[in-house]
């Protein structure tokens, strides 16, 4: 298939400022960022990863950015309120974080990491508003939705440093645009409003021409929200936010509707792979096939051939009361705790009022009862369960 065939069979074709989508089938350069204002990509960010994947594969050079400056600020899209901002130190490590995940995730690829940081630490204010604010029109930035929904009725206000966040973005693209020829940024439909931003500043600035290509928001057809998003909080592609298990586990449960599409979206197994296993599953649907294999796949892809083979044996041994061996543990004391501060410690909930959620909801067991009580009597080898998929052994 071509690249414009690949992008319409995997359900990826959403805003573009191509006028026609065979646009993209010559190859060019382009750019992809994330924030760090966590210490890990989620899953909305992997579907626009596996989107460049397959620019990548179709011939595209690709920059990898990591938001350094947009980082300092926090991105107001989607956000009825400010954000905290984040000291130097956490933004550093989220930025490290945050490189190694595409290391990872584009593993095998030629692409170029860069930090918008670099390039903004020595650009004097004046010089800036002088040079780039001159040629970005306040009345097209007062339009966009996210704005609109903060300085309207019943909006709780922006700051000139969140408002500004589109101008800071929109300079990225240019930047790149000069030193590396990048005349393309993949984003998410979330950003649009920003990204355009870039493309109006080398239309006016270099008399040349840019794009912008959207990767769709993707939903769980079984509840209609936003995939990646559980009752026990965001799936994260860092381990120690979203242990390996419990990433497996995600992908292992997901819904029969929704399943072809997120082989297509979230792995790369070609079309007459994918055509093949859901023939197999329509045929069984209780042996899970396609979810089984979207599982394996994804986790492989994220966390690496070993690690993925360590998470689909626990699931072999928690299903077939074996050993149990590798399950993700914890260290606690045999005895008497307080199951919101265990859920927490354990990484089965996000806080303690996630925690209480899960158990006023009966989502908590323990070696398969249901847990009711805010006290729970642990030994050695219990497996500790939150919500549908996540479990945890006992040490």
């Amino acid at each position: 298939m071509t690249l414009s065939d690949e992008l319409k069979w995997r359900g990826f074709v959403n805003q573009t400022t191509f006028k026609d989508l065979k646009d993209v089938n010559k190859p060019g350069t382009l750019y992809w960022g994330v924030d760090p204002s966590a210490n890990s990509m989620q899953v909305g960010n992997f579907a626009a990863a596996m989107m460049v994947r397959h620019f990548v594969d179709h011939g595209w050079k690709i920059v990898l950015l990591v938001g350094g400056a947009t980082g300092m600020i926090g991105d107001p899209d989607g956000k009825a309120e400010e954000r905290n901002l984040l000291t130097l130190g956490q933004i550093a490590k989220n930025k490290a974080s945050i490189v190694r995940q595409y290391r990872q995730v584009f593993a095998g690829k030629k692409f170029k990491v860069v930090d918008s940081y670099d390039w903004f630490k020595g650009i004097g204010y004046l010089s800036f508003l002088r040079d780039i604010g001159k040629h970005v029109s306040m009345t097209q930035m007062l339009d966009r939705e996210f704005v609109q929904s903060r300085i309207g009725k019943g909006g709780k206000g922006i700051s000139y440093a969140e408002f500004s966040y589109s101008l800071i973005q929109g300079y990225d693209f240019l930047h790149l645009f000069r030193k590396f020829g990048v005349t393309l940024q993949v984003c998410g439909a979330d950003q649009w409003g920003n990204s355009i931003t870039g493309v109006e500043l080398i239309r006016k600035l270099e008399g040349a021409e840019a794009h912008v290509y959207s990767c769709p928001l993707v939903i769980n057809k079984a509840t209609g929200r936003k995939f990646g998003k559980t009752e026990e909080g965001t799936v994260w592609l860092e381990p120690k936010m979203t242990s390996v298990f419990d990433f497996y586990q995600f992908w292992l449960n997901a819904d029969d509707a929704g399943v072809e599409d997120y082989l297509k979206v979230f792995t790369l197994l070609s079309q007459k792979q994918i055509t093949s296993i859901m023939a197999k599953f329509k045929k069984n649907p209780a042996e899970r096939l396609a979810q089984k294999t979207l599982a394996y796949e994804v986790t492989k892809i994220v966390h690496g051939q070993k690690q993925t083979d360590k998470a689909a044996q626990a699931t072999a041994e928690l299903f077939s009361a074996g050993s149990n061996a590798n399950l993700p543990s914890v260290n606690v004391a045999a005895g008497k705790h307080n199951i919101i501060d265990l859920l927490v410690s354990a990484n089965l909930a996000e806080s303690k009022s996630a925690a209480r959620r899960l158990l006023e909801q009966g989502g908590v067991k323990l070696n398969q009862k249901r847990i009711d009580s805010h006290e729970v009597v642990v030994a050695k080898g219990d497996i500790l369960q939150a919500g549908k998929r996540h479990f945890v052994k006992i040490n």
